[in-house]
């Protein structure tokens, strides 16, 4: 196995712990300054010309991550608890200008603690997946430039996702 593979498998095996275990402020940190988080509803027009689940530039992700963990709102009280699956991990080393593509497929399990009288507490949901990332390789350091969540459902009615995919 080559040393860019162990660094990037390690690198996606510790962004999913941050997300697991809601160390958000850590998490920006994985991302290069012009980093992009991107669950797009159309994943064949560029950004600019359609609507998005989620797009989040650099500014934009810090004031989600502020709000999910310094402001109380009732689509996250109580707040959800999440597990991420990271599989099938597809390196494109032939990557050009330090930049290097991986894809990989996730399952993300979500669930938010509570009683009956809220809709959706207590039940477990599922999200499935294609993840594709632009990683940015500086010296030994990789830094995600891009992550792009392709959910299978993502052209369909979709319930809370106030939490991080």
């Amino acid at each position: 196995m080559s040393d860019l593979r162990t660094r990037i498998e390690a690198l996606l095996y510790h962004e999913v712990e941050l997300l697991d275990t809601a160390r958000l402020e850590e998490w920006l940190t994985l991302f290069t300054p012009d980093g992009l988080y991107w669950v797009p509803i159309d994943d064949r027009q560029p950004h600019e010309a359609s609507a998005s689940i989620i797009y989040d530039d650099t500014i934009s992700r810090e004031e989600r991550v502020y709000r999910f963990l310094h402001l109380t709102f009732p689509a996250q009280t109580p707040r959800s608890r999440t597990l991420h699956f990271v599989n099938n991990i597809r390196i494109d080393e032939s990557s050009l200008d330090g930049l290097v593509n991986v894809r990989t497929n996730q399952l993300i399990v979500e669930m938010r603690g509570g009683d009956s009288s809220q809709v959706g507490l207590g039940k477990v949901s599922t999200h499935a997946a294609a993840v594709h990332y632009v990683l940015r390789q500086d010296g030994d350091k990789l830094g995600i430039k891009e992550k792009k969540v392709l959910l299978i459902n993502r052209d369909m009615p979709l319930g809370n996702l106030t939490f991080f995919l």
